[in-house]
């Protein structure tokens, strides 16, 4: 920031609190972009939210500054902005979001004539550390599968339920929101096909196998008996007939891992990283993956591809004598 900025700007926000106007008086503009992301880029709410947050964030922060017209905005105000965060710790996975979402809310805002030019074009953030997700072995995932057909022998409908949530998130990859949203007619049993309805209101059809497919035809078999006023075609149903969430699917998946010693702790997401691992080391196309998970880039489905090298690479020092 210049040192003209600093002094007018700094200047402004000690003085009689002209820098707290500004988040007060973009309220409107607020709210506009929140009925843009829901309405025309079709954000799932939690997205929403995030942004929402990362913008009255960075709105404040300007205020601070003693901004009082979201037009008097420039990239030095967003890189401090960003800068002050890193020094108060902030992860690099937030300053990238908050990034994304500066950059994605600048460009509505000159689109719709609410600022002269966009500010955040040249805004740019730390590059996220790609950390590689948590997977089972195969030999665990057909264990802890076992383990769930073996406690639904109790004929206690929810261990039906069990078995068909993990059988299901194991065989097609999808992601626990998306399970917990699934209506009975969402399943072709004769196709083997669940009809997903993904990020963004994008619906994809994904195929799942014999296994999951017997899990589910047993577990529609005694899912009457959950059924109460009000569970309406909800798939996969909790013990007072209300449609599970994606807590309880969690807690079933954790429990259940629990009773394997030597696997990882994963909850719903692990088994959607084990699926497409176990797919790509059994020769699967990376842009099926891509399809099957519902991924806008491939180069999102790409970070499985170095899990799968990671696994060889630890097989061949266990095994080569020359490792």
């Amino acid at each position: 920031m210049s040192d003209r900025m600093e002094g007018d700007r700094t200047g402004g926000a000690r003085a009689g609190g002209e820098g707290s106007a500004l988040p007060g008086r973009c309220a409107e503009v607020v709210d506009a972009f929140a009925r843009h992301l829901r309405s025309e880029r079709g954000r799932s709410a939690h997205t929403v939210r995030a942004y929402l947050g990362d913008i009255r964030h960075l709105l404040a922060h300007l205020g601070e500054q003693g901004i009082e017209e979201l037009p008097e905005t420039r990239l030095a105000d967003l890189r401090s902005w960003l800068g002050a965060q890193a020094d108060a710790g902030a992860a690099r996975s937030t300053l990238a979001r908050r990034a994304a979402a500066a950059r994605t809310f600048f460009t509505w805002a000159e689109h719709t004539g609410r600022m002269p030019a966009d500010p955040s074009l040249r805004l740019v953030a730390p590059k996220r550390t790609r950390t590689l997700p948590g997977v089972l072995k195969q030999a665990e995932a057909d264990e802890l599968l076992d383990l769930a057909a073996v406690r639904a022998d109790d004929q206690d409908p929810v261990h039906h339920r069990d078995r068909a949530i993990l059988e299901l998130l194991y065989a097609s990859g999808i992601r626990v929101g998306e399970l917990a949203a699934l209506d009975v007619d969402d399943i072709d049993m004769g196709q083997r096909t669940v009809r997903v309805m993904g990020k963004g209101g994008k619906e994809r059809v994904v195929p799942f196998g014999l296994p999951a497919g017997r899990a589910l035809e047993q577990w529609l078999t005694v899912r009457g008996r959950l059924v109460r006023p009000g569970s309406g075609p909800a798939l996969f149903l909790g013990r007072r007939g209300h449609r599970v969430d994606p807590r309880q699917v969690r807690a079933v998946v954790h429990e259940l891992l629990s009773h394997l010693p030597d696997a990882p702790d994963l909850g719903p997401h692990g088994l959607r990283h084990s699926a497409a691992t176990h797919l790509l080391e059994g020769g699967a196309d990376l842009r099926m993956v891509q399809e099957l998970l519902g991924h806008a880039s491939l180069a999102t489905t790409q970070i499985y591809t170095h899990v799968s090298v990671d696994r060889l690479r630890q097989s061949y020092q266990q095994a080569h004598p020359r490792a």
